[in-house]
Formats: C-alpha cells, sequence, structure tokens
C-alpha cells in the first residue's frame, strides 16, 4: 500500500468518525426524551390499574387505557426517530448511522414495542383479556416490556457516553427510575412491595401455608434487591449521585401502590422503603467524599448498605403502620441476607482491577 493511498485512508476515517463522535444529544432533547418517557409510563399505570382493579370490565383491546399507554409510546418513539433523523446529513443512511450516542438501541426497542403491540392486539382479541399471572406471563407483554424499557432508558445510557458527568445525571437517572417499573410490571405479584408476610404470625412447621408465606416473603425480599441494587449499580459505578437510590425505590413504590390504590399499610411501608433508599443515598455520597471514588470494595459496599437501609426502612414501615409479627430471626436475617447479595453484586458489577484487588484482601 503506498503512502498516499495510506493518508487517503487515514482522512476518510477521520472524517467519518468526526460526525459520528459529534452525535451527542443536548441535556435539552435528554430531558424531551425523559418527559415523553414519564407519559408513556403514565399510561402503562393507568393500564396496569385496569388489569388488577377492573379487568371484568375490559371486553377489548381498544381501551381508554391502551390509548394513554400507546399514545405515550408513539410520542416517545417518535421523539427518538426525530433525533436520528434530524442528524442525517453526511452519513449513507442516516436509520444506521445518524442515531445520537445512547438512541440506537432505543429505537431498537421502539420497533419491538410496536410489533409486539399488534401482536398483543392480536393476542387479546382472538385471546380475550388476561389476568394475574395469564397478564404477567403473556409473551406479547415481555416482548412490549422488554421493547419498553430499552427505548425510556435511552438517556441514561447517553449518560453514559457522554462521560457521566454531573450535569447529565438528573436525566439519566430519571430514565432509569421511570423504566424499572415497567421492566418490573409483569413481575409484580413476586414484589415485596405488595407483601404483608411480616406483619403475619410464622408458626413455625414445616409446610404449613404459614411457612409457605414466610418462605416466598423472604424470597421477595431477595428479588427486589436484585432489581434494586442492580439499578443502584448501573449509576453508582460511573459516579455517586444523590438521589438515585430514592428515585429507583420511590418510582416503583409509587406505581405499584397507585395500582393497587393505595392500600394504607403497604403504602407506608412502601413510604418507608423510599426513605431507606434517601439515606442510603447521603451514605454513599459521603463515603464516596471521604474515600475516594476508586476505593476498595466502593461498589460491595454500596450494595450492601443500600440493601440494608432500604429493607430497614420497609420494614419500620410495617412496624409502624400494623406490626411486624415474625421472629427477629426472620426480619433481621432478611435485611443481612438482602445486605449479602448486594455487596456480590457490587462485586460482580466491579471492574477487572478492582475484583483483583477484592480477591487479593
Amino acid at each position: 500500500m503506498s503512502a498516499t493511498t495510506k493518508v487517503v485512508r487515514g482522512a476518510s476515517t477521520l472524517a467519518e468518525s468526526g460526525p459520528q463522535t459529534a452525535r451527542v444529544t443536548s441535556r435539552f432533547e435528554d430531558l424531551i426524551t425523559a418527559v415523553l418517557g414519564t407519559c408513556m409510563v403514565g399510561g402503562l399505570l393507568t393500564d396496569a390499574w385496569a388489569h388488577t382493579n377492573i379487568v371484568n370490565q375490559l371486553e377489548s383491546f381498544f381501551t381508554p387505557w391502551h390509548a394513554m399507554l400507546y399514545g405515550g409510546f408513539a410520542a416517545t418513539a417518535a421523539w427518538t426517530f426525530w433525533l436520528g433523523f434530524r442528524r442525517r446529513h453526511g452519513v449513507p443512511r442516516w436509520w444506521r448511522n445518524a442515531w445520537p450516542a445512547g438512541y440506537a438501541v432505543g429505537a431498537l426497542g421502539a420497533a419491538l414495542f410496536l410489533v409486539a403491540g399488534f401482536g398483543d392486539m392480536i393476542w387479546h382479541q382472538v385471546l380475550g383479556i388476561e389476568a394475574t399471572l395469564d397478564a404477567a406471563l403473556s409473551p406479547t407483554h415481555l416482548v412490549l416490556a422488554t421493547g419498553a424499557t430499552l427505548l425510556l432508558t435511552s438517556p441514561l445510557r447517553s449518560w453514559w457516553a457522554n462521560g457521566a458527568g454531573r450535569d447529565r445525571a438528573a436525566t439519566g437517572v430519571w430514565s432509569l427510575a421511570i423504566a424499572l417499573p415497567v421492566a418490573l410490571v409483569l413481575v409484580g405479584f413476586s414484589s415485596v412491595l405488595q407483601s404483608l408476610a411480616p406483619t403475619h404470625t410464622y408458626d413455625h412447621v414445616m409446610n404449613s401455608p404459614s411457612h409457605f408465606e414466610a418462605a416466598f416473603g423472604l424470597a421477595k425480599y431477595v428479588l427486589m434487591t436484585a432489581f434494586f441494587v442492580t439499578a443502584l449499580l448501573l449509576v453508582h459505578r460511573r459516579r455517586a449521585t444523590f438521589g438515585a437510590g430514592l428515585a429507583i425505590v420511590g418510582a416503583q413504590s409509587l406505581f405499584q401502590m397507585v395500582q393497587m390504590e393505595v392500600p394504607k399499610t403497604l403504602t407506608i411501608a412502601a413510604i418507608g422503603a423510599t426513605i431507606g433508599a434517601g439515606v442510603a443515598d447521603l451514605v454513599l455520597v459521603r463515603l464516596d467524599a471521604v474515600r475516594g471514588p476508586d476505593a476498595p470494595l466502593r461498589l460491595p459496599i454500596a450494595g450492601a448498605v443500600f440493601a440494608a437501609l432500604t429493607w430497614t426502612g420497609h420494614l419500620l414501615g410495617l412496624r409502624l403502620a400494623d406490626d411486624l409479627r415474625w421472629s427477629i430471626e426472620l426480619w433481621a436475617g432478611a435485611v443481612v441476607l438482602t445486605a449479602i447479595l448486594g455487596f456480590v453484586l457490587g462485586g460482580l458489577a466491579a471492574t477487572p482491577a478492582a475484583r483483583s484487588t477484592l480477591a487479593k484482601s
């Protein structure tokens, strides 16, 4: 290869990479995405409420609740595609090369949601309206949730691509907080935020209804810890951001409490969990200020602290609203078990260098 050819190819590569690196959204564009996504999740909430409370009145796919959901989706998807189309100049195919950082996956999510939406319409018209576990595990609903999660988290990926700085943290955390209820709406039956198990007496009889309720209640703490801690680590791995845990737990709590028409005891417990998550935010931001962002065991400690404080707040809320009738071994064990799980998840989320340090210690 001649020197001239190398120079020409090098210039061509630079020309191609230059516009691509410049294709980033502004903070205002990410804000619009988050606002439209919130409208979409609001539509989903109305539909979840209808499936929970008035399912016997739902006779077809064409309901006001679906109209709000799909209207919110249409606005969010149209905005996402516009962000790519407006950056079409200088690229061979805008639908492949013009997407701003973080939004190509969102466009894929929009396409998945659209296809699954048509499938869901046919499913409802042919097989009827699902309720409870049938609604949770409907194949079209699973694909809808996946597509919506990818679409809604575009500002989160944009924040990552722009260096995870402080200036875009709000929209990044916001998009994650509204996406989590969408991802979890289909496993809501396994959410500890809907569980009153700790307020019921455990009879210590193997295979009794009380035994199964307590075991399932503990499993719910474990499951929700996996979701909540993973979501927190998506933010905290890059930057200690006050309000991240508060937003994650608060958004999920608000969604589920409204879906169930704000039951008193569960709502007070959810508020306790949200306050606990806010306290965890304060602790984690302070730890980073004191120990530094590269401190040993930073992410494992964050996962453990977040889980322990969130579920301590939840159990205190149950105690205030009703009573804790589990033995101390059960409720204290739930806190310790989830803290251990949070620690493990934090270790898995750490960089290879940090895991090497953990192994040596």
